[in-house]
């Protein structure tokens, strides 16, 4: 979502609060899942149907992972009134006749290829700021304007985790006549919209007009209207300055008039015609939103469209490994990058959590969140033991997070997965893992190949982060060595230990013991280790590693036999 300016309170007998879900009162009814809470809020209002749930976002950049929670959010609550008999549309409004303000320093293509702006046509952007992003040409050439490459990216995401979003394009209910009444509206209610406005933005005057012409001949959105028939449906402008952050956009100077589909609302008058033409019921949004647009936005559907606003949520960001989502640092992930490293209902699994608690997703550690999924997946079929709490939630919300409960899936666990990924055998990974019992004899065929695909993905996680899963097994033959008699001895005596079956700790340590009984360097030994299964002189931690690799390959190549 576009914003602009600063917000000060409506007042408190007026004002919905969209901390829906901080907020104890919120519900009396206590919830396993939080969309059950603002459900009950949306139900209480006795909407129409379909129930209108909706997000947006002004396509100015990389549409990352971060830019996924107000879809998901949506969608929960999207399938918890569908769950209770409700016909629901989700929508998402690409606000796309926002004016580009600035350059952004990284790009990236429909694959989800991040590039820096040099890469592409920069002179395409740069010679149109101030324009629609409708109006600017895709500076990869792909598509029919930078608006619309961007919108394309967010469709894309939304389809890669069977999010059914209706993406409706802000450029097309203007240009559609859509938007008109609404925008009509609003010009013969000047005086009450600047008083409205007032409230929460500064420099609102007499003068001031909550309409936004496009200059017919820069072709750059002005802020100066100089009249306005409302009867004809027009305005007459002057194109003056933008202030964009830091710097100016110069406008032309040029006088014309445009009609009410050749221009724009201003956002804060824009988000609430949206919520009226849509029929908006329920809309979640960032904590940004929360202070700033939200009481503006409530106060301007009652005073000035003299409509109720839709049932608010406001849910916390998310941080990138510790750190804010940022396009120009690079702190980005796409969607499509995290699913070549998890499953999808392990992604939608993520959302699923709290909204109004702030989370990490951190690639290092996605083996935790993948255990965590596994763990739900394992509560909902009974398959182990959890609190009362924790078996209410696995229970109302894994039907929502997978395609379709199947009690025969076969989940392996992540870091098995990733050290079986360091084999590219497929048939060896299968054998491994029906040896080491995740896989039984009379698992059906698609639930073998649905476990099997979690293999490439962890071997993916692990090239990605370089951990210690990032080695080639050499499982084929055994690597060229040289080993003294002590070496061999303490290899024969850590093929005894492991066989007798021993957890990874326990290997650690035995590793150092048997150097030390055999008068070996330590170091020395773990690089016989990192030859034997890597031929390198280095690796991942060697006893938590051997306790993961089948037990009879790892005793056998320490004899040396295979």
């Amino acid at each position: 979502m576009s914003n602009d300016g600063d917000a000060d309170d409506t007042p408190e007998s007026e004002a919905i609060s969209p901390y829906t879900l901080q907020r104890e009162e919120a519900s009396e009814t206590r919830h396993a899942f939080w969309a059950d809470t603002v459900a009950d809020r949306i139900e209480a209002r006795e909407p129409d149907e379909p129930i209108v749930i909706k997000g947006g976002i002004s396509p100015s950049g990389v549409p990352h992972l971060g830019n996924v929670n107000e879809i998901m959010r949506g969608y929960y609550v999207a399938e918890v009134l569908r769950d209770r008999g409700y016909e629901v549309r989700q929508v998402f409004t690409a606000d796309d006749r926002d004016p580009l303000r600035g350059l952004p320093r990284t790009l990236c293509d429909l694959e989800g290829n991040l590039v820096d702006l040099g890469e592409v046509d920069a002179g395409a952007l740069g010679r149109n700021l101030g324009a629609p992003y409708t109006d600017i040409p895709d500076p990869f050439g792909c598509c029919d304007s930078y608006g619309d490459h961007f919108a394309t990216i967010i469709q894309d995401s939304a389809d890669a985790v069977d999010v059914p979003i209706e993406l409706v394009s802000n450029t097309e209910l203007y240009e559609s006549g859509d938007l008109e009444d609404v925008t009509r509206f609003v010009l013969e209610h000047q005086d009450r919209a600047r008083e409205v406005l007032s409230q929460y933005q500064d420099k609102v005057d007499e003068d001031y007009v909550p309409f936004n012409p496009i200059c017919e001949e820069c072709g750059k959105i002005t802020e100066t209207v100089t009249s306005v028939d409302a009867d004809a449906g027009t305005v007459d402008y002057r194109c003056t300055d933008m202030d964009a952050g830091d710097q100016t956009i110069d406008g032309c100077g040029h006088e014309g008039t445009a009609t009410l589909r050749e221009g724009k609302l201003p956002w804060r008058f824009e988000w609430p015609a949206q919520w009226q033409l849509l029929g908006v019921d329920f809309e979640p949004f960032g904590k940004d939103h929360a202070e700033g647009s939200w009481p503006s936005g409530q106060d301007v559907a009652r005073n000035v469209l003299e409509i109720e606003p839709p049932v608010p949520m406001v849910y916390e960001w998310f941080t990138l490994e510790g750190e804010p989502f940022s396009s120009s640092a690079g702190n980005v992930i796409l969607v499509s990058d995290v699913l070549e490293l998890l499953e999808p209902e392990v992604l939608r699994y993520f959302f699923a959590k709290d909204p109004s608690k702030a989370r990490d997703f951190s690639i290092e550690r996605l083996d935790q969140l993948v255990d965590e999924f596994d763990r739900l997946e394992a509560i909902y079929f009974g398959e182990i033991e959890a609190d009362e709490d924790e078996q209410a939630f696995a229970e109302r919300v894994y039907p929502f997070v997978v395609e379709e409960p199947r009690e025969d899936r076969i989940r392996l666990p992540y870091t098995f997965a990733a050290v079986l990924g360091m084999t590219d055998d497929p048939d060896l990974r299968e054998e491994i893992a029906r040896r080491e019992g995740h896989i039984s004899d009379g698992a059906p065929e698609w639930a073998v190949e649905g476990a099997l695909k979690r293999v490439e993905r962890a071997r993916n996680w692990a090239r990605r982060t370089g951990n210690e899963f990032d080695y080639e097994l050499k499982r084929s033959e055994i690597p060229a060595h040289d080993f003294d008699a002590d070496t061999e001895a303490a290899l024969a005596e850590l093929a005894d230990f492991i066989e007798e079956g021993h957890e990874p700790d326990e290997i650690q340590g035995e590793i150092y013991e048997a150097a030390k009984r055999n008068d070996v360097d330590v170091g020395d030994f773990f690089g016989a280790g990192y030859r034997l299964f890597f031929d390198e002189d280095q690796g991942p931690k060697l006893g938590p590693f051997l306790a993961k690799v089948d037990q009879e390959f790892v005793v056998d190549r320490l004899r040396r036999e295979r």
